[in-house]
Protein backbone atom coordinates (compact mmCIF):
# COMPACT_ATOMS: atom_id res chain seq x y z
CA UNK A 1 0.00 0.00 0.00
CA UNK A 2 1.00 3.49 -0.51
CA UNK A 3 0.65 6.79 2.14
CA UNK A 4 0.30 10.34 1.40
CA UNK A 5 1.15 12.77 4.46
CA UNK A 6 1.09 16.32 3.74
CA UNK A 7 2.06 18.45 7.41
CA UNK A 8 1.45 22.13 7.17
CA UNK A 9 2.68 24.74 9.90
CA UNK A 10 2.21 28.27 10.34
CA UNK A 11 3.59 30.68 13.10
CA UNK A 12 2.65 34.31 12.66
CA UNK A 13 4.16 36.83 14.64
CA UNK A 14 2.17 40.58 15.03
CA UNK A 15 5.88 42.64 14.55
CA UNK A 16 9.20 41.03 12.27
CA UNK A 17 11.30 38.64 14.37
CA UNK A 18 14.44 36.80 14.39
CA UNK A 19 14.57 33.24 14.31
CA UNK A 20 16.43 30.99 15.64
CA UNK A 21 17.58 27.39 14.11
CA UNK A 22 14.57 24.93 13.54
CA UNK A 23 15.33 21.40 13.85
CA UNK A 24 12.88 19.47 12.28
CA UNK A 25 11.67 15.74 13.25
CA UNK A 26 9.76 14.47 10.10
CA UNK A 27 11.23 12.45 8.14
CA UNK A 28 10.25 8.69 8.37
CA UNK A 29 12.38 6.30 9.97
CA UNK A 30 13.04 3.76 7.48
CA UNK A 31 13.22 -0.60 6.90
CA UNK A 32 11.62 -2.95 5.23
CA UNK A 33 8.04 -1.98 5.97
CA UNK A 34 8.38 1.75 4.80
CA UNK A 35 9.92 3.15 1.91
CA UNK A 36 9.80 6.82 1.19
CA UNK A 37 9.46 7.57 -2.52
CA UNK A 38 9.01 11.23 -2.03
CA UNK A 39 10.30 13.75 0.55
CA UNK A 40 9.96 17.59 -0.03
CA UNK A 41 10.08 20.05 2.51
CA UNK A 42 9.52 24.05 1.95
CA UNK A 43 10.22 27.02 4.76
CA UNK A 44 10.78 30.21 4.29
CA UNK A 45 11.81 31.89 1.16
CA UNK A 46 14.68 33.17 2.75
CA UNK A 47 15.67 29.19 4.68
CA UNK A 48 18.94 26.95 4.29
CA UNK A 49 18.03 23.84 5.53
CA UNK A 50 20.43 21.23 5.78
CA UNK A 51 19.98 17.19 6.92
CA UNK A 52 21.69 15.29 9.82
CA UNK A 53 21.61 12.41 11.74
CA UNK A 54 21.02 12.91 15.85
CA UNK A 55 21.97 10.75 19.09
CA UNK A 56 19.42 8.57 18.18
CA UNK A 57 19.95 8.08 14.39
CA UNK A 58 17.01 10.30 13.55
CA UNK A 59 17.22 12.24 10.11
CA UNK A 60 16.95 15.68 11.61
CA UNK A 61 16.12 19.01 9.40
CA UNK A 62 17.72 21.80 10.28
CA UNK A 63 16.59 25.33 9.09
CA UNK A 64 18.85 28.86 9.58
CA UNK A 65 16.85 31.86 8.67
CA UNK A 66 19.26 35.02 8.00
CA UNK A 67 16.63 37.50 7.61
CA UNK A 68 13.71 38.81 10.23
CA UNK A 69 10.30 37.76 9.29
CA UNK A 70 6.60 37.78 10.55
CA UNK A 71 6.00 34.40 9.57
CA UNK A 72 7.52 31.17 9.84
CA UNK A 73 6.49 28.46 7.80
CA UNK A 74 6.78 24.75 6.90
CA UNK A 75 5.04 22.60 4.32
CA UNK A 76 6.34 19.26 4.01
CA UNK A 77 5.10 15.91 1.76
CA UNK A 78 5.37 12.81 2.22
CA UNK A 79 4.99 9.28 -0.33
CA UNK A 80 5.52 6.09 1.21
CA UNK A 81 5.36 2.77 0.56
CA UNK A 82 4.45 0.33 3.27
CA UNK A 83 4.37 -2.82 3.58
CA UNK A 84 1.90 -5.46 6.20
CA UNK A 85 3.58 -5.56 9.62
CA UNK A 86 2.28 -7.96 11.99
CA UNK A 87 3.04 -6.74 15.38
CA UNK A 88 3.38 -9.84 17.27
CA UNK A 89 5.80 -11.35 14.91
CA UNK A 90 8.65 -12.24 17.28
CA UNK A 91 10.27 -14.91 19.28
CA UNK A 92 11.72 -13.77 22.81
CA UNK A 93 15.49 -14.91 23.47
CA UNK A 94 15.25 -16.88 26.83
CA UNK A 95 15.80 -14.18 29.02
CA UNK A 96 13.26 -11.93 27.47
CA UNK A 97 10.87 -14.59 28.17
CA UNK A 98 9.08 -13.02 31.82
CA UNK A 99 9.06 -8.91 32.96
CA UNK A 100 11.49 -8.28 34.33
CA UNK A 101 13.86 -9.16 31.28
CA UNK A 102 17.58 -10.16 32.65
CA UNK A 103 19.09 -8.05 30.33
CA UNK A 104 22.99 -9.22 29.11
CA UNK A 105 25.81 -6.80 30.21
CA UNK A 106 26.75 -6.09 26.78
CA UNK A 107 22.45 -4.93 26.23
CA UNK A 108 22.71 -2.78 29.37
CA UNK A 109 25.91 -1.06 28.01
CA UNK A 110 23.69 0.30 25.41
CA UNK A 111 20.35 0.38 27.12
CA UNK A 112 20.94 1.85 30.77
CA UNK A 113 19.95 5.33 30.01
CA UNK A 114 16.47 3.55 28.93
CA UNK A 115 15.77 1.86 31.86
CA UNK A 116 16.24 5.32 34.20
CA UNK A 117 12.87 6.42 35.68
CA UNK A 118 12.34 10.15 35.33
CA UNK A 119 10.39 10.35 38.50
CA UNK A 120 9.43 7.12 40.06
CA UNK A 121 5.99 7.75 40.18
CA UNK A 122 3.75 5.45 42.88
CA UNK A 123 2.00 3.22 39.94
CA UNK A 124 -1.42 1.55 40.95
CA UNK A 125 -1.01 -2.46 41.07
CA UNK A 126 -2.00 -3.15 38.20
CA UNK A 127 0.80 -1.24 36.74
CA UNK A 128 3.41 -1.52 39.32
CA UNK A 129 6.06 -4.16 39.60
CA UNK A 130 5.70 -7.48 40.89
CA UNK A 131 7.15 -11.23 40.52
CA UNK A 132 8.41 -12.22 37.21
CA UNK A 133 5.28 -12.23 34.93
CA UNK A 134 5.12 -13.60 31.09
CA UNK A 135 6.38 -10.49 28.76
CA UNK A 136 3.93 -10.34 26.29
CA UNK A 137 1.10 -10.78 28.22
CA UNK A 138 2.00 -8.26 30.70
CA UNK A 139 3.29 -5.89 28.34
CA UNK A 140 -1.05 -6.21 26.31
CA UNK A 141 -2.38 -5.92 29.61
CA UNK A 142 -0.42 -2.57 30.85
CA UNK A 143 -1.44 -1.17 27.42
CA UNK A 144 -5.04 -2.14 27.58
CA UNK A 145 -5.07 -0.68 31.68
CA UNK A 146 -4.23 2.27 30.27
CA UNK A 147 -6.25 2.51 27.90
CA UNK A 148 -9.34 1.51 29.61
CA UNK A 149 -8.61 3.72 32.52
CA UNK A 150 -7.37 7.08 31.58
CA UNK A 151 -9.87 8.90 28.88
CA UNK A 152 -7.92 10.62 25.88
CA UNK A 153 -8.08 14.20 25.79
CA UNK A 154 -6.77 16.61 22.74
CA UNK A 155 -4.16 19.15 24.26
CA UNK A 156 -2.99 21.67 22.53
CA UNK A 157 -0.62 23.24 25.64
CA UNK A 158 3.11 22.63 25.49
CA UNK A 159 2.70 21.61 29.31
CA UNK A 160 4.11 18.26 30.08
CA UNK A 161 2.13 16.60 33.02
CA UNK A 162 3.94 13.77 34.92
CA UNK A 163 2.96 10.01 35.35
CA UNK A 164 1.54 11.26 39.11
CA UNK A 165 -0.58 14.06 37.49
CA UNK A 166 -1.95 11.85 34.95
CA UNK A 167 -3.15 9.06 36.95
CA UNK A 168 -4.43 11.81 39.17
CA UNK A 169 -6.27 13.55 36.19
CA UNK A 170 -7.54 10.41 35.15
CA UNK A 171 -7.05 11.94 31.53
CA UNK A 172 -4.10 13.31 28.50
CA UNK A 173 -3.24 14.00 25.14
CA UNK A 174 -0.91 10.95 23.58
CA UNK A 175 2.02 12.49 24.96
CA UNK A 176 0.64 11.84 28.52
CA UNK A 177 -0.33 8.62 27.59
CA UNK A 178 3.00 7.65 26.58
CA UNK A 179 5.02 9.34 29.55
CA UNK A 180 2.89 6.91 31.97
CA UNK A 181 3.44 4.09 29.85
CA UNK A 182 7.29 5.33 29.81
CA UNK A 183 7.35 5.52 33.33
CA UNK A 184 5.36 2.12 33.79
CA UNK A 185 7.38 -0.11 31.50
CA UNK A 186 10.67 1.32 32.99
CA UNK A 187 9.83 0.71 36.82
CA UNK A 188 9.36 -2.65 35.54
CA UNK A 189 12.39 -2.96 34.25
CA UNK A 190 12.35 -2.51 30.23
CA UNK A 191 14.30 -0.48 28.72
CA UNK A 192 11.76 2.42 27.12
CA UNK A 193 11.73 5.27 24.53
CA UNK A 194 9.56 7.72 23.62
CA UNK A 195 8.42 7.38 19.52
CA UNK A 196 6.62 10.17 17.59
CA UNK A 197 5.07 9.97 14.04
CA UNK A 198 1.94 9.96 12.12
CA UNK A 199 -0.84 6.99 12.29
CA UNK A 200 -2.85 5.78 9.53
CA UNK A 201 -6.56 5.56 11.19
CA UNK A 202 -8.53 3.91 8.30
CA UNK A 203 -12.08 4.67 7.95
CA UNK A 204 -12.92 5.51 11.28
CA UNK A 205 -15.99 8.21 11.97
CA UNK A 206 -13.87 11.40 12.94
CA UNK A 207 -15.12 11.88 16.07
CA UNK A 208 -13.38 8.42 16.99
CA UNK A 209 -9.77 9.46 15.51
CA UNK A 210 -7.54 10.58 18.07
CA UNK A 211 -3.66 10.34 15.41
CA UNK A 212 -4.59 11.02 11.79
CA UNK A 213 -5.35 14.52 12.24
CA UNK A 214 -1.99 15.45 13.61
CA UNK A 215 1.38 13.92 14.77
CA UNK A 216 0.66 11.33 17.19
CA UNK A 217 3.44 9.73 20.23
CA UNK A 218 3.46 6.39 21.52
CA UNK A 219 6.80 4.51 23.19
CA UNK A 220 8.83 1.67 22.21
CA UNK A 221 10.30 -1.05 24.51
CA UNK A 222 13.28 -3.54 24.15
CA UNK A 223 12.84 -7.19 24.31
CA UNK A 224 15.84 -9.46 23.73
CA UNK A 225 15.16 -11.10 20.61
CA UNK A 226 12.31 -9.29 19.43
CA UNK A 227 14.09 -5.43 19.33
CA UNK A 228 12.02 -2.43 19.71
CA UNK A 229 8.30 -2.60 19.64
CA UNK A 230 5.66 -0.43 19.75
CA UNK A 231 3.13 0.13 21.86
CA UNK A 232 0.00 2.47 21.58
CA UNK A 233 -1.70 3.06 24.79
CA UNK A 234 -3.31 5.50 23.37
CA UNK A 235 -5.01 3.47 21.07
CA UNK A 236 -4.59 -0.06 23.47
CA UNK A 237 -2.65 -1.52 20.50
CA UNK A 238 1.17 -2.51 19.49
CA UNK A 239 2.54 -0.90 16.63
CA UNK A 240 1.94 -2.25 12.84
CA UNK A 241 3.10 -0.66 9.50
CA UNK A 242 0.06 2.35 9.83
CA UNK A 243 2.56 3.83 12.44
CA UNK A 244 4.90 5.64 10.61
CA UNK A 245 8.03 6.40 13.17
CA UNK A 246 9.48 9.90 12.29
CA UNK A 247 12.21 10.33 15.98
CA UNK A 248 12.47 7.84 18.51
CA UNK A 249 14.61 9.30 22.09
CA UNK A 250 14.85 8.70 25.51
CA UNK A 251 12.79 12.45 26.53
CA UNK A 252 9.58 13.78 25.07
CA UNK A 253 12.25 17.13 24.03
CA UNK A 254 13.91 14.12 21.65
CA UNK A 255 10.91 13.42 19.61
CA UNK A 256 9.59 16.71 19.11
CA UNK A 257 8.80 17.48 15.37
CA UNK A 258 9.88 20.97 15.82
CA UNK A 259 12.13 23.02 18.28
CA UNK A 260 13.00 26.24 17.42
CA UNK A 261 12.77 30.27 19.10
CA UNK A 262 12.03 33.59 17.73
CA UNK A 263 13.36 36.34 19.21
CA UNK A 264 12.24 40.22 19.63
CA UNK A 265 13.56 43.67 21.67
CA UNK A 266 9.75 43.59 22.50
CA UNK A 267 7.05 41.69 23.45
CA UNK A 268 5.52 39.96 20.18
CA UNK A 269 2.55 37.56 20.32
CA UNK A 270 2.28 35.05 17.85
CA UNK A 271 0.00 32.37 16.52
CA UNK A 272 -0.08 28.86 15.42
CA UNK A 273 -2.07 26.92 12.41
CA UNK A 274 -1.40 23.47 11.99
CA UNK A 275 -2.78 20.99 9.26
CA UNK A 276 -2.46 17.29 8.63
CA UNK A 277 -3.54 15.13 5.62
CA UNK A 278 -2.86 11.34 5.44
CA UNK A 279 -4.26 9.70 2.19
CA UNK A 280 -4.21 5.87 1.46
CA UNK A 281 -3.45 6.01 -1.99
CA UNK A 282 -4.15 2.18 -2.76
Amino acid sequence: MKFKITKETLYTYEDLVSLSPHTLRIYPRVDLHFKVDQFHLQSNSDAQIQYRRDLHDNLVAHCFYPNTSNRLGFRTTIELSVREKNPFQFLLDSHGLKIPCQYKDEELAVLAPYITMAENAKLPSPLAPTIPRPTVETLVNINSWIFENIAYERRESSHRHTAAEILKRGSGSCRDFSTLLAETLRQNGLATRLASGFVWEGDKPEEEKKASSSMHAWVETYLPGAGWIGMDPTNGVLCDHHFVTTAVGRTESDIAPVNGSYYSNKPVTSSLVTRLFLEKLD
